[in-house]
């Protein structure tokens, strides 16, 4: 005997179909004992479906029925996929956003206070528990205990995309004081490896990895010509050289291991700001790519060089978002060929010319990317 259809407090649907869709797609669900879940998804010609509920909890079957029980009370975003065609070319797409009240384990996330830097009140989510933030309330080099240096060339004695400078632990080039981080890209010759470079600055990776949640980022960015700020995280399993994390999640390189760009700002035009997002097409191998770029007159934000704005990243299951001072930028559906489903560390730098840098005038001497927080919510 199945038990009562879910009551409307406990779920709200929010619908999110894809560019190549069929918007017949419907879902019930039931509520049963113990956390315990059944999902009902219906759409006319459908050869299979996908259920994702959580981290690591993605399934398929033809039939559209499916139990799954959460072990945590919480509210969480599914997502949930009727396909039409074996090549997984045209879909209907929808998230669920569903409150467990009855599961065994209690709501909150995992927290270890070690991670949780209390100099200051910070923003509360109602679907989010704060897990890990630097409030840089303190003096001197970044918090070791949070952040790394990657100082090491990844590509030959450079770095990707033609960048111009070499990145250095010195405190010449990223220091804490005030309340804020200041990351400082400057004109200087400076030696690695061999490498001789015109530039410096610092490149920071955290400490702490995140699949799924939400990242805050409040910064103010360089306003010189020729600089490359970045916001944005890599999969924890990229193995790249002189990460913080190493090869111990894995080493599948770039772009299979993903990349996230919550912020990026043209080197010319310090008007624009960029979000996109890298993967490996699945069917290849190959990098895939999305993203949007807005001026901060479209976004209706102030200057990014002259206040402080807040860059966000809210990452489900189901969809991964970027937002300017809470203004979407870009979003982007997630799915198993677009497979943002590992862990993801955050990464911090200026970069001097290159891609989006452009050329560096010879005026240049040096310039500042302050940070006046990073938090991860989960």
């Amino acid at each position: 005997m199945y038990p009562l259809i879910f009551a409307l407090s406990y779920i709200s649907l929010i619908i999110s179909c894809s560019k190549e869709s069929n918007d017949d797609l419907k879902v019930d669900f039931t509520l049963e004992e113990n956390g315990q879940v059944r999902v009902t998804a219906d759409a006319s010609q459908a050869v299979l479906y996908r259920f994702s509920f959580e981290s690591n909890a993605v399934f398929e079957n033809s039939t559209g029925i499916i139990d799954y029980t959460y072990s945590n009370k919480g509210t969480y975003t599914l997502g949930i996929w009727a396909f039409f065609d074996t090549e997984y070319n045209s879909y209907s797409y929808r998230t669920v956003t569903l409150e467990i009240t009855n599961a065994s384990g209690n709501a909150s996330a995992s927290v270890d206070p070690n991670n949780i830097d209390t100099s200051e009140e910070t923003t509360v989510y109602s679907d989010y528990t704060l897990v890990w933030n630097d409030e840089f309330n303190y003096e001197g080099t970044p918090s070791d205990k949070k952040w790394h240096h990657q100082y090491i060339p990844i590509i030959g004695g450079s770095w990707a995309n033609g960048e111009k400078q070499h990145y250095t632990a010195r405190t010449d080039n990223s220091f804490v004081n005030d309340g804020t981080l200041k990351i400082v890209a400057k004109r200087e010759t400076y030696t690695f490896e061999g490498s001789r470079k015109s530039f410096t600055s610092a490149r920071l990776n955290s400490k702490f990895e995140l699949e799924y949640g939400r990242i805050d980022v409040r910064a103010k960015l360089p306003s010189a010509e020729g600089t490359w700020p970045a916001i944005w995280t890599l999969g924890t399993n990229v193995g790249e050289r002189g990460n913080y994390h190493g090869t111990t999640a894995g080493n599948v390189g770039w772009p299979a291991c993903g990349e996230i760009d919550i912020m990026e700002q043209d080197g010319t035009d310090k008007e624009k700001l960029y979000g996109t997002f890298h993967w490996a097409d699945a069917s290849n191998g190959q990098n895939a790519s999305y993203g949007l770029t807005k001026t901060r007159a479209v976004l209706g934000i102030g200057t990014p060089s002259a206040d402080f704005h807040l860059y966000s990243l809210v990452w489900t299951p189901a969809t991964l978002k970027i937002f300017v001072d809470n203004v979407l930028l870009v979003q982007l559906t997630n799915s198993s060929s677009v497979p943002f489903d590992n862990p993801h560390y955050l990464l911090l730098n200026i970069a001097m010319g290159g891609t989006l840098g452009g050329s560096i005038p010879s005026s240049f001497s040096q310039d500042t990317m302050e940070v006046d927080y990073v938090r991860f919510y989960q």
